[in-house]
C-alpha cells in the first residue's frame, strides 16, 4: 500500500509540472562564459549560490567549463547549472571582462565590463564587431542609480586586495632602503586563500608595530586615502587591522613631525580638502560638479609632502584637476631638506617621505585618463594608462624621479631599490581574491538579473520595458550606439587624430623644426635619438634642410616662413613646433600653433605678440615655452639653481650680475669687431642700438636706445688671459621678480664681447650702417652701387671718384681714425658691389654673414658668468661665482649651436613627455623644469663651475 501511494504521488507531481510548463512562458536561458582575457582572471559574474537562486526561479543557466575559475565546475553543477561548451542557446550571456571578437555570438545580449565608454583604442575592434553582429551590450560599469552611483562593482575588493599588496610592497621597499619592519611578513594578496587569512597576518604585523618594533629612523607612517567610496572603504578595512589613529588633513604635518612610531596614522581626503577655485579660492561642491575646470588641486603642496603611502581611490574625469602631475611628482621625490624626515646615526638616508603609491581603482589596460602622473614612456602617460604585464608578480614598479622612467627589472631585489617611489598597481586587483570578489559582485548584480534577462537583442530596444538602471547601461543595440553613447564615435575620431600626430611618420608629423641653420643640427640630433618621435625640418633653404634630414634620417619640407597658411598647415600636422627662425617671426608661429593645437618651443626672448597669446594658449591647453637657449636659457637655469640653493639654506640674495656671450675662439677673433657670425647678424646689430635698464645699488639705470649702449661697455677680467668687455642687455629689472630676489639692490644682465667690439660698433653706428630704416640707394630694384659709392653718399660727397686716401681722411674726420680703420678693414670702402636689402641694417647683416663667417677649421667659444652677492643669517657675506665656458668642435657642432640647440631640444622633449605641463606662455623657471634641464645638459657635457668667495 505504501509503495502504491508513493507511485500515485509521484505521478501527480509529474502531471502537475507538465501542466505548469504547458501554460508557462518559454523558459529563460542565460550563460556564464569562461574568462579568457587574462591568465589571472578567475572571477565570475555569479557565484554558485547566485546560480542556485536563478535555477530555483526557473532560469536555465549554462556555464562554460573552466578549470581556472575560482569556484570549481562541480560547485556550479551542484547549484543546478548545465556545464557545456556551447552557449548559443542563451539569449543573455554574462561575463566579467572583454570577449574575444571571434567568440562573439550574433543577436545576443552580452553583459560585461567592456571598457569602451572612453573609446579605449584596444577595445574599439571589439566594439565594431558588436555593432556588426547586432549585439546588445550592457556594461556593468554603467549600471547606476538615480544619483549616478554605480550599483554593481568589484570596488571594495580592489581596495582590500590593493591594501594587502601595498603592505607587502611597503615591507620590501623599506627593506631595500635598509630597514627591517613588521610588514616584511605580509605576503601579496594572491598568496592567501581569502582575505581573512591575510587579515590575521596583518594583525600580527600590527601587534609588532604596537610593541615598538618599527625603526625609529623611519618616523611615523602616514596613509592618505583619497575618496570615500567602495575602493577606499575596502582599503581602510584592511588598514584598520593595524594599530591606527585617524587625523584630518590639516594635522598631517604635525603628525609627520611629532607622531608616534607605535601606530600608523590614517587620513581620508575629500574634495573639499584640496580643491580650490582658481579665481578667488573656496570650494563649492555644486559648482565643481558642473565646472571642474574652474578648480585646481593643492594636494601636491598641502598633503603629499606629509604622506608616506598614498592610496588613490578616486575616479578622475576629463577637466578635473589632477592630484599629482609629473612635475609635482618629480619635486616631491627630490632629496628632501624637510626637518620632519628623521635622521638616525647608522640608518640609511631617506631621500623623501613618499614611499609608495597604490592605485587600485583603475583597470590599467583600459583607462585612458588618470589623476596621478608619475610615469613617462615614449609620450606622456599617466600612472593609470601605463600598461604593466597582467601578472600578479609584476605589480610593483619603481619610478625614478630624475627621469620619470619605470624600472622594469623582474629581479625582485632590483625592483624595490632606487631613489624613487614604489608604484603598486595591476590590471584587475580583485582577481587576487577571486571567490570573495565573485560573491560580492554576484550579490550586487542579482537584483538586476531579472530585468537584464528580459532583453531580446533581436527586438527593437523601444519594445522593451527596462528599468532606468539597466536602460542606462546599454551601450549598443540593434547595430548602433544608443543615444547616450554616440559620443564614443567623436572620441574615437579625436583619439585617432591625436595618435597619428604622434606616430604618423607617413601621415602626420609629431615635431616640426622651423629653420635649418647651424643651431638646428643639435636639436635634430637629440630628438632623433627617440625613434618614436617623427621629425620634419621645414626651411626656405631647401638644400640645407635636405642635407640635415639626410644626415639624421628625418623628413624635410620647403617653407616660406612668412606664409601663414603654410605655417598653420604644418602646425596642424604636428604635436609640437620648435621655432629657430629669426625672433620677429615667432609671433606668427605662435599664432599658428594656438589655432592648430600644437605646442611651441623657442630659444628666444618672449616677444610681445607672443605674450599676448597667453590666455588663448592656456584656454586651448597649449604650451608656448620660451627662453630655453643659451642667453636667454642656460643663464636662467644656472642662476635659479644658485639662487634657490642660497635661499633654501637661509641666505639672502643682495646682488645679481651676469654676462653671457657667444664669441669666436680667441685665435679666430681676427677682425675689427673681434666677432664672427654663425647665424644672421641682424639680432646682434639690433641689440647694439637697443635701450637697456638695470638696477644698481638700489637705483634704476636706463640706457636710451639709438646707440648709447656701446658707450657704457666696461672691461671685464673674470677669466684670466681673456680681454672681455660687457654692456647691459635689455630690461634686467623684471628678472628680480622672475628670479624671486625682489630685495636685491643690484640686478644686471649683460652681453659679453671681446674688447674692441663696442668701439668698432660705435663707429658703424655713427656712420649710419646700423640704421633699420629704408635707404633709397639700397632699394633692391635700384641701380647697382658699390660699398665705396655708398660710403661717399653717407659722407655727403657728390663725386664718388674721390681719391681713396682722401676718402679715408674724410671718414676719419667723421668717426675718428680708429673707427675709420675698422670700417676700412671690414671692406666697407671697397669697390665690391652691394647686395641691396632695403635698409643699411639688413644690407650690412647679409654682408657680414659672408664676410665674418667661420671658416672650415675655425671654431667658437661660449662664456657665461654669474656673480651673486649673498648675506647669511649670521651676517656673513660672500659672492657666489658661476662660470661656464665651452669651446666648439669644427668636426661636430659649434659651442653656440650646442648651448642653444641642446636645451631647446631637451625642453621640447620634456613638453612631449608631459614633464612640462604649464599652459600658456611659459618660462623655464619652475624647479622641476630647470633642474631637469640642467641635469640632462650636464649629461651632454655642458657644465659650469661654482666658487664661493668670502667678502668679510
Amino acid at each position: 500500500m505504501f509503495y502504491r501511494r508513493v507511485a500515485l504521488f509521484s505521478k501527480r507531481k509529474v502531471l502537475r509540472h507538465l501542466a505548469f510548463y504547458s501554460t508557462a512562458k518559454p523558459r529563460r536561458v542565460i550563460a556564464i562564459r569562461r574568462e579568457d582575457q587574462s591568465v589571472w582572471e578567475r572571477r565570475a559574474p555569479f557565484s554558485p549560490s547566485n546560480v542556485n537562486r536563478l535555477v530555483r526561479n526557473g532560469v536555465r543557466v549554462i556555464v562554460q567549463p573552466s578549470n581556472r575559475r575560482a569556484y570549481p565546475m562541480q560547485s556550479y553543477i551542484n547549484a543546478g547549472a548545465i556545464i557545456q561548451e556551447d552557449i548559443s542557446e542563451a539569449s543573455v550571456i554574462f561575463g566579467v571582462k572583454q570577449t574575444p571578437i571571434d567568440l562573439l555570438i550574433p543577436n545576443k545580449t552580452y553583459c560585461f565590463f567592456s571598457h569602451t565608454i572612453k573609446a579605449q583604442e584596444a577595445n574599439m575592434p571589439m566594439l565594431d564587431a558588436i555593432l556588426a553582429k547586432n549585439i546588445r551590450l550592457i556594461d556593468f560599469e554603467k549600471l547606476m542609480d538615480d544619483a549616478g552611483n554605480r550599483v554593481v562593482a568589484f570596488g571594495k575588493y580592489a581596495g582590500v586586495a590593493g591594501m594587502i599588496n601595498i603592505l607587502h610592497g611597503l615591507g620590501l621597499r623599506l627593506l631595500a632602503l635598509g630597514h627591517h619592519t613588521p610588514f616584511m611578513h605580509v605576503g601579496p594578496a594572491h598568496n592567501y586563500r581569502n582575505s581573512s587569512m591575510a587579515r590575521q597576518v596583518i594583525r600580527d604585523a600590527g601587534y609588532e608595530v604596537a610593541l615598538g618594533m618599527m625603526p625609529k629612523s623611519l618616523g611615523p607612517l602616514t596613509f592618505v586615502f583619497t575618496g570615500s567610496g567602495n575602493v577606499s572603504q575596502g582599503s581602510q578595512e584592511i588598514f584598520q587591522e593595524l594599530p591606527h589613529e585617524y587625523v584630518p588633513p590639516e594635522m598631517l604635518r604635525k603628525v609627520a613631525e611629532h607622531g608616534s612610531p607605535n601606530k600608523i596614522y590614517g587620513c581620508e581626503v575629500r574634495r573639499r580638502h584640496h580643491l580650490v577655485r582658481k579665481n578667488g579660492g573656496g570650494y563649492d561642491p555644486v559648482e565643481y560638479e558642473e565646472h571642474p575646470e574652474r578648480y585646481i588641486s593643492t594636494f601636491a603642496q598641502t598633503i603629499a609632502p606629509y604622506t608616506s603611502v598614498l592610496v588613490n581611490c578616486i575616479y578622475w574625469a576629463v577637466d578635473s584637476p589632477k592630484l599629482l602631475t609629473i612635475p609635482d611628482a618629480k619635486h616631491l621625490l627630490m632629496p628632501s631638506h624637510t626637518p620632519w624626515l628623521p635622521i638616525s646615526i647608522g640608518a640609511p638616508a631617506l631621500p623623501h617621505r613618499l614611499r609608495i603609491i597604490l592605485s587600485p581603482f583603475f583597470n590599467l589596460a583600459s583607462s585612458v585618463y588618470g589623476n596621478i602622473q608619475v610615469l613617462v614612456n615614449r609620450i606622456s602617460r599617466t600612472l593609470d594608462t601605463f600598461k604593466f604585464p597582467k601578472t600578479n608578480d609584476a605589480q610593483h614598479r619603481m619610478v625614478l624621479p630624475s627621469t620619470s622612467k619605470c624600472i622594469e627589472q623582474l629581479s625582485l631585489p632590483h625592483r624595490f631599490k632606487g631613489p624613487g617611489v614604489l608604484v603598486c598597481s595591476i590590471d584587475n586587483m580583485p582577481t587576487q581574491l577571486p571567490r570573495e570578489s565573485t560573491d560580492f559582485f554576484g550579490d550586487l548584480l542579482y537584483p538586476y538579473a531579472e530585468d537584464i534577462m528580459s532583453s531580446d537583442a533581436t527586438r527593437p530596444l523601444e519594445e522593451h520595458n527596462l528599468s532606468p538602471v539597466v536602460q542606462g547601461a546599454i551601450i549598443t543595440s540593434n547595430g548602433k550606439l544608443t543615444p547616450s553613447f554616440e559620443y564614443i564615435n567623436e572620441l574615437r575620431m579625436a583619439n585617432h587624430r591625436s595618435r597619428h600626430k604622434v606616430e604618423g611618420h607617413d601621415q602626420q608629423t609629431s615635431v616640426v623644426i622651423l629653420g635649418s641653420g647651424l643651431v638646428s643640427a643639435p636639436v635634430v640630433e637629440y630628438l632623433a635619438r627617440d625613434k618614436n618621435v617623427a621629425i620634419t625640418i621645414a626651411s626656405q633653404v631647401k638644400e640645407e634642410a635636405d642635407s640635415l634630414a639626410e644626415r639624421y634620417g628625418v623628413r624635410s619640407e620647403y617653407l616660406q616662413a612668412n606664409d601663414n597658411n603654410a605655417l598653420r598647415e604644418l602646425a596642424s600636422k604636428s604635436r609640437l613646433v620648435i621655432s629657430l627662425l629669426p625672433y620677429d617671426l615667432h609671433g606668427a608661429v605662435a599664432r599658428a600653433c594656438v589655432s592648430s593645437g600644437a605646442h611651441m618651443v623657442t630659444a628666444s626672448y618672449v616677444r610681445p605678440e607672443v605674450q599676448e597669446l597667453h590666455d588663448a594658449a592656456k584656454d586651448a591647453g597649449i604650451t608656448l615655452l620660451n627662453e630655453v637657449g643659451l642667453d636667454p636659457g642656460i643663464d636662467h637655469l644656472l642662476a635659479l639653481e644658485c639662487i634657490h640653493d642660497v635661499q633654501n639654506h637661509g641666505g639672502r640674495i643682495d646682488s645679481f650680475v651676469s654676462y653671457c656671450g657667444g664669441l669666436p675662439a680667441p685665435e679666430f677673433s681676427d677682425n675689427a669687431l673681434r666677432y664672427k657670425f654663425s647665424w644672421s647678424p641682424k639680432g646682434v646689430l639690433l641689440n647694439t642700438i637697443s635701450g637697456a635698464k638695470y638696477l644698481s645699488k638700489g637705483q634704476v639705470v636706463e640706457v636710451l636706445s639709438g646707440g648709447e649702449l656701446m658707450s657704457v661697455a666696461r672691461d671685464l677680467d673674470f677669466l684670466p688671459g681673456f680681454a672681455f668687455e660687457g654692456f647691459p642687455n635689455r630690461d634686467s629689472t623684471k628678472y628680480s621678480s622672475l628670479y624671486g630676489i625682489e630685495d636685491a639692490h643690484t640686478m644686471f644682465r649683460g652681453t659679453l664681447r671681446y674688447k674692441g667690439f663696442a668701439e668698432t660698433m660705435k663707429a658703424m653706428q655713427l656712420f649710419g650702417y646700423v640704421d633699420p630704416n629704408p635707404h633709397p640707394s639700397l632699394h633692391p630694384e635700384g641701380p647697382q652701387i658699390t660699398w665705396r659709392q655708398f660710403a661717399c653718399e653717407l659722407l655727403g660727397l657728390m663725386d664718388p671718384s674721390i681719391f681713396y686716401e682722401n676718402l679715408r681722411t674724410r671718414l676719419a674726420e667723421r668717426i675718428g681714425s680708429t673707427g675709420a680703420q675698422a670700417i676700412e678693414s671690414l671692406g666697407f670702402l671697397s669697390d665690391e658691389p652691394i647686395i641691396k636689402c632695403g635698409s643699411p641694417l639688413d644690407t650690412i647683416s647679409l654682408y657680414l654673414t659672408k664676410r665674418l663667417q667661420f671658416e672650415k677649421d675655425e671654431t667658437d667659444f661660449v662664456a657665461l658668468r654669474h656673480e651673486i652677492g649673498v648675506t647669511w643669517s649670521d651676517g656673513k657675506k660672500e659672492r657666489r661665482e658661476v662660470t661656464m665656458t665651452l669651446r666648439g668642435d669644427p668636426a661636430t657642432h659649434s659651442a653656440m649651436a650646442r648651448t642653444v640647440g641642446l636645451p631647446t631640444a631637451i625642453a621640447a622633449k620634456m613638453v612631449l613627455d608631459g614633464e612640462i605641463q604649464q599652459r600658456g606662455v611659459v618660462l623655464p623657471f619652475a624647479p622641476v623644469v630647470y633642474k631637469s634641464l640642467l641635469s640632462r645638459l650636464r649629461a651632454e657635457g655642458i657644465t659650469a663651475k661654482e666658487f664661493c668667495r668670502p667678502l668679510n
